[in-house]
């Protein structure tokens, strides 16, 4: 008979893997709400990339037969397949171009958010003790005050553009991440394979770079999907209020804004715009839902 106790303590301070990439897609491809999201985003980003070849129209261009006699926009039909705004301008063309202005801002202020929350939450959850209480006390801090609000603060101290506006909400959007990361950081930091490290002399970069940060990937993910659709959200109440981007570069949230006293005479202009907004975010929380059912351990076998 061998003699197995010598490899027990050595296995029980191996930290345990994730899912491997093969059996995720595997489980998000049954899933058909993941598959409809995903389907909406890729149809989103299409409309974005090819807008100069769906559209034979310019996003800024007023055009005089895009206005009846009287000066009102026209409705849904062949030449202008969701019809006209109030300057005479295709509608269809700018929502596609408004696109690109959204989807640019999600993904770079997502992505910024992601940034400072991962920085912040790792930091504060490695090293605990003073630093770590700095920054989560500030992490609170910035909780405390309500997104909106301060977003709207700070828009209206910058002047607003679409660099500015992703910055904007980019500040505003990583407290949720890093409290979410500071608490996984916390719990892995005392696992038994951490310590190990830390004993056969590991620095702080190696433990954080090879051993925390992966266990975080899934985390992360998810995060990074779900928070694209609050930036939408977010970029579209600053573009409505009138302090995000600002025409005549489209915007979901200005083009609302721009026809919102047409929304009795020409109820296109608000809806067509809205349904945009609604269908984008719809589809990434339908996506992140998934990947967060998918990436979590726990959840295997329940498909």
């Amino acid at each position: 008979m061998s003699d197995t106790s010598g490899t027990q303590p050595v296995r029980a301070l191996l930290p345990v893997t994730g899912p491997r990439p093969k059996g995720v897609w595997a489980r998000l491809m049954r899933r058909k709400l993941a598959l409809f999201g995903l389907g909406l985003i890729v149809a989103v980003v299409a409309g974005a990339i090819l807008a100069p070849w769906l559209t034979p129209y310019d996003p800024n261009e007023q055009r005089f037969e895009g206005l009846t006699l009287t000066g009102a926009p026209l409705p849904p039909n062949a030449d202008f397949l969701l019809g006209t705004d109030l300057l005479g301008r295709d509608l269809l063309t700018r929502i596609l171009y408004g696109a690109r202005t959204s989807l640019i801002i999600g993904v770079v202020a997502n992505g910024i958010a992601l940034v400072i929350g991962t920085v912040i939450g790792v930091t504060a959850g490695y090293f605990r003790g003073f630093y770590g209480a700095v920054l989560m006390r500030f992490t609170d801090l910035m909780m405390a005050f309500p997104a909106l609000l301060l977003a709207i603060c700070l828009a209206a101290i910058f002047q607003p553009s679409l660099w500015i506006v992703a910055m904007v909400i980019a500040i505003v959007n990583w407290v949720q991440t890093a409290r979410v990361l500071y608490t996984e950081t916390t719990s892995l930091a005392e696992r038994e394979f951490i310590a190990a490290e830390k004993t056969l002399g590991a620095g702080h970069a190696r433990i954080l770079i090879r051993h925390i940060l992966p266990h975080l990937v899934p985390t992360i993910i998810v995060w990074g999907t779900l928070g694209i659709s609050t930036t939408v959200l977010l970029e579209a109440t600053l573009s409505f209020l009138g302090i995000g981007v600002q025409p005549p570069t489209p915007s979901w949230g200005n083009i609302i804004f721009e026809n919102q006293t047409y929304f009795q005479a020409a109820p296109w202009l608000v809806f067509f715009p809205g349904a945009a907004i609604l269908i984008l975010a719809l589809s990434f929380n339908l996506l992140g839902d998934a990947l967060r059912d998918v990436l979590d351990p726990t959840q295997r076998g329940r498909d």
